[in-house]
């Protein structure tokens, strides 16, 4: 069974259709890639799938149950509120800019959700956010403000305030698209210790590296649609889908 699952997601905005069909299912502890050109759909159906863009038509599974609805006689109603945003939760998301609060500091950022979403207790809250921040090397930085860490580390903070709320799968907007070239190393380090531990994984990336490397299965998006998708060394040695072999060429 998929962790996630998604059954001909569409997405139009106005006279122009984003998104496809979109048939996609990434599995327990699977990371998943997506590259493809800019314009192509990806972060679209990214934000998709925790509703920051809702969808037009189409179905989004997580586990065997529809997403933030229920089905009972070919009738489909919202979930109720407290369900709602439970089932949100279960979907952490990191974007490109790094969306801080610039009057909390690095730990109290990391603390915030886990207080005031999931009702921890401050000290509980605490000894959580410092087990994170030292897992993604920034113990030191606990009391600083975010406007005196550099991008990478900023992202990084992002990225244990996501963790925090101890998600099952994690979702990757192009993370160090923001990043000056020195700080991306950093960044994508830390996701491939997540991808070793374990965590499920959906990546939106331009970095062909960290796809080649990390990824269990790297997918082709352009158009709006999935034009290829398979194991990373079929992707990148010996693409079948001629647009796939056009944009590598362009890139590598």
């Amino acid at each position: 069974m998929s962790l996630i699952r998604t059954e001909k997601i569409t997405k139009i905005f106005g006279a122009h259709t984003v998104l496809k069909d979109i048939d996609l299912a990434v599995e327990q502890n699977e990371v998943v890639c997506v590259i493809g050109p800019s314009g192509a759909g990806k972060s679209t159906f990214l934000r998709s799938l925790n509703q920051l863009e809702v969808i037009t038509s189409g179905k989004i599974f997580i586990g065997d149950e529809l997403f933030l609805h229920r089905e009972h006689n070919a009738t489909v109603s919202r979930v109720h509120h407290d369900e709602y945003k439970r089932l949100l939760l279960e979907m952490g998301m990191v974007f490109q800019s790094f969306n801080l609060f610039p009057h909390r500091t690095v730990i109290e950022n990391v603390m915030l959700a886990p207080i005031h979403v999931q009702k921890a207790n401050k000290t509980d809250a605490k000894k959580l956010a410092e087990q994170i921040l030292a897992d993604v090397g920034l113990t030191d930085k606990a009391d600083q403000y975010p406007s005196r860490l550099s991008g990478g580390q900023q992202q990084r903070v992002a990225i244990a305030r996501a963790l925090a709320m101890k998600p099952k799968i994690m979702l990757f907007d192009e993370p160090t698209s923001a990043l000056d070239p020195e700080l991306v190393g950093e960044v994508l380090n830390v996701m491939r210790k997540l991808a070793e531990s374990g965590m499920t994984m959906l990546v939106v990336t331009h970095e062909m590296g960290f796809a080649r490397e990390v990824a269990d299965r790297v997918v082709f998006m352009c158009d709006g649609i999935i034009a290829e998708e398979d194991v990373p060394e079929r992707i990148f040695s010996d693409p079948r889908n001629p647009r796939t072999r056009q944009f590598l060429n362009s890139v590598l």
